[in-house]
């Protein structure tokens, strides 16, 4: 298993999905799996926010030196940015549990084939099989340069 997966599934205390021979894809175990993965990722991700938020008043200080505020601020901007991102990936996560709930979750939305547990565990929001994310990147490189 790549780092990579084994540096997620540490971040979240969630070992791969080992699935048994002849096993339907996306069956409930599955479905189970990673529903409880995406509710512990949103979990992390939410104590991030309240410790940011706490963080932040506590080290608010109005420092009489400019240089010491621009820095005071740039941290700050930074941990804002990094929050906005993590708000809206907690927004693809709860999309994504509405998935699992409507068994929808775990084929691609392009062209239905199977995304696969190994790539859902490496992306849980993953909504497209690696073709057609490949074909999509391909295209927006065309379209953006």
């Amino acid at each position: 298993m790549p780092d990579s997966q084994a540096t997620n599934f540490a971040l979240h205390g969630f070992e791969p999905y080992q699935a048994k021979a002849d096993e339907e894809y996306m069956n409930d175990a599955q479905r189970e799996h990673f529903k409880n993965l995406l509710q512990a990722w949103k979990k992390e991700l939410m104590e991030e926010v309240d410790r940011t938020v706490s963080h932040m008043k506590d080290e608010a200080a109005n420092f009489p030196d400019p240089a010491d505020r621009a820095s005071q601020e740039e941290e700050f901007s930074l941990e804002l940015r990094t929050r906005d991102r993590e708000r809206k990936l907690i927004k693809k996560i709860d999309k994504t549990m509405e998935l699992i709930d409507a068994d929808d979750y775990g084929f691609c939305e392009a062209c239905g084939v199977d995304i696969g547990i190994r790539r859902l565990e490496a992306r849980p929001t993953a909504t497209l099989c690696v073709d057609c994310k490949t074909l999509a990147e391909i295209k927006e490189k065309q379209v953006g340069g």
